[in-house]
């Protein structure tokens, strides 16, 4: 949806699209099995714990994938890493590329991941733990909602929102450096509509004084009253 949602000119080929959405896949996997292993090694009720955990991911996790792209992207500019720049593949596309932003993207995410485990060593979780699932007393419908229908959710807004963070971003490949300065196609084409509709200033002045004056007298002549002598 997202895809069919962008400009018809900005529209991404399937394969750049399956590259972009792809890292996200294997990064939501990633954050799926963790909360698993981090549900299991407590006493209190698992799923509530797996809930909260997505929680937190969907939540403060976004401000720190946020965080990590941005500082990943300004690292590999830096190092003039084409490839390895979010969103940018070659032309044509390789996969050693997408392989490489694979890696950075799986390391955004264990950062992530990491900081939201010592998050959950704070005291208190447990209260919100009872009052997430506590009044729900079927536990089959309590795995559906925690496995199932919230992750579906809040997966499809992460992926919408993360796409927008990792794709190419467009607009910003078509500004040029000309003379050390970037100038926007928008500015090219009004400087040059400022050019075409303004007058054209290179003629030599004298010249056109001359045929000033000269139509001047014209006028004027034209102007005089003619006089008619009768004998």
């Amino acid at each position: 949806v997202k895809r069919f949602k962008e400009p018809k000119e900005e529209r991404r080929p399937w394969r750049i699209w399956f590259y972009d959405t792809s890292k996200q896949a294997i990064g939501a996997l990633f954050i799926h099995f963790a909360n698993i292993f981090l549900s299991d090694l407590t006493e209190e009720d698992p799923c509530s714990l797996y809930l909260i955990n997505f929680i937190l991911d969907a939540t403060l996790g976004m401000l720190l994938i946020w965080l990590g792209v941005k500082v990943v992207s300004w690292i590999v500019q830096h190092k003039k890493s084409t490839y390895l720049v979010f969103g940018e593949y070659g032309d044509p596309p390789q996969a050693a590329a997408w392989i490489g932003q694979c890696i950075l993207y799986l390391l955004i995410m264990v950062f992530e991941k990491t900081v939201i485990s010592l998050v959950l060593l704070i005291p208190g979780w447990t209260k919100l733990q009872q009052i997430l699932l506590g009044y729900i007393p079927n536990p089959q419908l309590e795995l559906v909602l925690v496995m199932f229908i919230v992750p579906f959710i809040v997966n499809a807004i992460m992926f919408w929102v993360v796409d927008s963070l990792i794709m190419r971003k467009y607009k910003q490949k078509d500004t040029l450096d000309i003379n050390g300065s970037i100038e926007t196609p928008r500015a090219r084409r009004t400087e040059e509509s400022q050019v075409l509709l303004s007058p054209d200033m290179d003629f030599d002045q004298s010249e056109s004084d001359q045929d000033i004056s000269g139509l001047q007298g014209a006028n004027q002549k034209m102007k005089q009253p003619s006089y008619e002598v009768v004998i």
